[in-house]
């Protein structure tokens, strides 16, 4: 029985060694990841039980992600394979300052874009459960996902189960329009929302002096309980300064601030999710900001979507050995 259930897309991720383009290649590193998975897999690194549910392709791809599922920790017991459908893949070119990194999707006809309702038991996957999480990725990838994304949030509420959503809006998956109208469904659902200021007003329009102005225009329109955003200060690709910032019941909480050396940039919300959900777990949201802070600022010295952290070194971090910056 887990505490905490998440559903999305996994994909193999495949990048150039060494900082080279694509088209330079002549052989590519593999990882797997996805939203939803990173942040399963962050929670399971910190003693929480999660399940992950998502579709596959029933081929060696299909395998090679579920290998990697359970080797980080999290159960697969939900996971369908599928006949039709294809695994997603995407290209990461890893940037050097001033050259940004860059993502080339090929994931359409996934085997998870092509979920319909009906598929998942969902009574079954929530007994016991206390959070379910899922990105805004998610319902982009096909009109079916979105179906199904709100499909699971109903069920979860039905179950009492609480939602979390990161929004994490991806412009190369669909349009802003189209985004603002599906999310905008979603989230009077929502109780925890990760959301950045920026996403905030470009999908709806919201804007504010500080994110706790940003946070209250999504509150009242949207009525979720709390908001969540990253605090990024430093523009160079390598080194930044990391923190999460929380608003709930008309007030700001904040996490220390990390200085952090970037190996790869991919993964750090996600990471922040999975910290805030283990608070949330225990009815704290400050602690779930220390905590989601803490894992986001670690993942970005590791390469691959995945956190493969210790609770140890997230609770020696939050201690202020290595990365935590007083002020």
């Amino acid at each position: 029985m887990a505490d905490v259930v998440t559903f999305g897309e996994a994909m193999v991720r495949l990048a150039p060694p060494n900082f080279q383009r694509l088209e330079q290649a002549r052989s590519l590193d593999l990882e797997i990841g996805g939203a939803e998975l990173n942040t399963a897999a962050g929670l399971a690194r910190l003693g929480r039980p999660v399940e992950w549910v998502s579709r596959l392709p029933n081929n060696p791809l299909g395998t090679l992600i579920t290998n990697r599922v359970r080797e980080v920790g999290v159960s697969d017991r939900f996971v369908q394979f599928a006949d039709e459908g294809r695994c997603g893949l995407y290209f990461l070119e890893f940037g050097a300052s001033p050259r940004a990194s860059s993502i080339l999707y090929d994931r359409k006809d996934s085997s998870a874009s092509l979920a319909q309702c009906g598929m998942f038991d969902w009574e079954t996957i929530f007994r016991g459960a206390k959070w379910f999480h899922v990105s805004g990725i998610t319902p982009a990838l096909s009109p079916g996902a979105a179906e199904v994304v709100d499909e699971a949030m109903h069920a979860a509420r039905d179950a009492g189960v609480k939602v979390c959503m990161d929004l994490n809006y991806r412009s190369k998956l669909w349009a802003r329009e189209h985004a603002a109208e599906v999310l905008g469904i979603l989230l009077p659902q929502v109780d925890a929302l990760i959301a950045s200021e920026a996403d905030a007003e470009h999908l709806f329009g919201i804007t504010g002096v500080d994110f706790a102005e940003v946070a209250e225009g999504l509150v009242r329109k949207f009525g979720v309980k709390m908001v969540v955003g990253t605090r990024r200060e430093a523009p160079l690709v390598w080194r930044n300064r990391f923190a999460a910032v929380g608003y709930a019941d008309g007030r700001t909480y904040e996490s220390a601030w990390y200085e952090v050396e970037i190996v790869d940039r991919l993964g750090a919300g996600d990471a922040l999710a999975a910290g805030l959900i283990h608070g949330l777990l225990d009815g704290d949201l400050k602690k779930g900001l220390d905590y989601g802070a803490a894992m986001g600022a670690l993942k970005h010295t590791l390469p691959g979507d995945l956190p493969w952290l210790t609770k140890d070194e997230v609770e020696a971090a939050m201690h202020g050995q290595g990365l935590r910056i007083q002020r």
